[in-house]
């Protein structure tokens, strides 16, 4: 409550001693803010409010995850305040997106500074502009877009991030920044969360790890103590699973604009496995399953552009389950690469290898042609249409590897993404999942966040693309090649070539079993009959 009897100089003196001393004090008893229907009234810290301002006082660094309409804006505001009537010479920096974003937190700055009792105002204001104000202390306040150069050339006391999981640029303006502290400036990051991999993500997690020097903060919405389950039934009635994430919850994974809903991302990280043996030249081939001589294999890799910034990577699926079975990430030399994929396609029945053939990744399949490899990946040109090997030999049109292009890369990201959500797929990497956790959409293109890479995910998704049509025909094709080798021996007089569960499918005709002694077939490769 306010205090609105008369002080004796005395009374005064002692005041502002204890409330120079303690900003909780002095917020519950003297900062006024704007409330939208009750006009200017008396700002009655909650605990959790409380808490927030006492880790101000004590931390040179804070980090806030919080939930929305929580009032930590104006409980920082309020903590402005008294830091500038208090101290002198206490240069501060509100920092945001936009620029009418951190003036707003500076507008309640200035408003609890002019509602305090004459008395109280030993410091008073100078200059007053829309975006910043000074104090006769030399204590001052800014506010300033990421866009501007403002607080970058000069020592600051006290930088406050607002809404920093939304900051793209983020990585960069922190590392120019930083050096503004360096004479012992304070700063507080808040926000809400918007998935992984951005920098607010980044300095929170390292906070809670204890790897960074930040104090953190989770402010999930029933940190609030007038808020209970039936005010959170009736918010998330008319919100998405990731504005609940976000706006609620404080909940990274659920929260982005990832590729993956936060659900599958919740599931895939239920069922990471620890590789059984990690091996290869660098001891980043990872092994889930060993060869399995009555299972499916295939192979397919992306290959690194060569500039540094990512690395080639393959996998290995079993065909018939889709599931994870080895899997490669490094940044081996074209050659060592080439030899890796060559290796483990032999380990595992010399499975059918797609590469990207995109440019260095002609040179490594170059290479695998080189040595013979017999069960490459050819697709037609244009169409994409996958062409078996042998027979790609005899035709145009037609080139070694997986062609990633303006039209492909959408089909093969939406194809990743159906399996991913109808669990078709077992994942078990939890290099792989780190990946899904910043592949984003960004301008209405699915790609990994600035900074990261989606080496693993590309070829998880052309892993999926090929299995659902390549594979998926060639086992087509199979089911043809038998039905027409049985009709040749269930009758002489005709061919019936329809596969079981075709329309025409005959189910009661009944044929006499040849005898194995007389007839070799093997219908994956070139068969005759003695």
């Amino acid at each position: 409550m306010a205090k609105t009897y008369q002080l004796t100089k005395a009374d005064i003196k002692k005041e502002l001693i204890k409330c120079g001393k303690d900003p909780v004090y002095f917020i519950n008893n003297y900062v006024r803010i704007s409330h939208p229907i009750k006009g200017l009234v008396p700002f009655s810290l909650y605990p959790f409010q409380e808490e927030a301002v006492k880790d101000f006082q004590d931390h040179r660094y804070n980090i806030v995850l919080k939930a929305r309409q929580l009032g930590i804006s104006t409980t920082i505001s309020a903590y402005i305040t008294w830091l500038m009537l208090f101290h002198r010479s206490k240069n501060v920096v509100v920092l945001a997106t936009k620029l009418q974003t951190a003036a707003n937190l500076v507008k309640k700055t200035k408003l609890a500074m002019k509602s305090l009792p004459e008395w109280m105002m030993i410091s008073k204001i100078v200059i007053d502009n829309r975006n910043s104000f000074k104090l006769d202390n030399e204590s001052e306040v800014k506010a300033i877009s990421t866009s501007g150069d403002a607080g970058r050339s000069e020592a600051l006391s006290l930088l406050v991030i607002d809404e920093a999981a939304i900051i793209d640029t983020l990585d960069d303006l922190w590392a120019g920044l930083l050096p503004t502290l360096s004479t012992g400036g304070d700063c507080i990051v808040a926000s809400t969360p918007k998935g992984v991999g951005n920098m607010f993500h980044k300095l929170y997690s390292e906070a809670e790890q204890g790897i960074n020097d930040f104090n953190y903060m989770v402010l999930p919405w029933d940190k609030h103590p007038e808020r209970d389950q039936d005010w959170f039934e009736k918010e998330r009635r008319n919100m998405s699973r990731r504005e609940i994430a976000q706006e609620l919850q404080c909940n990274f994974n659920m929260s982005g604009e990832t590729l993956l809903a936060g659900e599958d991302l919740e599931r895939i990280k239920n069922i990471l496995e620890v590789p059984i043996y990690k091996t290869g030249f660098d001891r980043n081939l990872w092994i889930w399953e060993k060869f399995d001589a009555s299972k499916k294999y295939f192979l397919v890799a992306d290959v690194a552009r060569g500039d540094g910034q990512d690395s080639s990577t393959f996998h290995i699926f079993n065909s018939e389950a889709m599931e994870h079975v080895a899997e490669y990430k490094g940044k081996l030399p074209i050659d060592m690469f080439a030899s890796l994929i060559y290796e483990t396609s032999k380990e595992y029945g010399f499975c059918l290898t797609v590469v990207e053939n995109n440019s260095i990744g002609m040179s490594v399949l170059d290479k695998l042609i080189d040595m013979n490899h017999p069960n490459i990946y050819y697709s037609r040109k244009g169409s994409h249409e996958h062409v078996d090997q042998y027979l790609a030999e005899q035709q145009q049109a037609v080139a070694p590897g997986f062609t990633t292009t303006v039209k492909t890369r959408p089909l093969v990201i939406a194809k990743l993404e159906e399996l991913i959500r109808n669990e078709a797929i077992k994942i078990k990497s939890n290099r792989l999942y780190n990946e899904f956790k910043t592949f984003v959409w960004h301008n209405g293109k699915a790609q990994a966040m600035r900074g990261y890479n989606d080496d693993l995910v590309m070829a998880c998704a052309i892993a999926c693309w090929v299995r659902e049509t390549a594979l998926v025909v060639n086992k087509q094709d199979l089911a043809y090649k038998r039905a027409i080798l049985g009709s040749l021996f269930k009758t002489q007089k005709s061919i019936n070539t329809t596969v079981k569960g075709m329309h025409g499918y005959d189910r009661e005709k009944k044929y006499v079993k040849p005898d194995p002694k007389n007839v070799v077939m093997n219908i994956d490769k070139p068969f005759f009959v003695r």
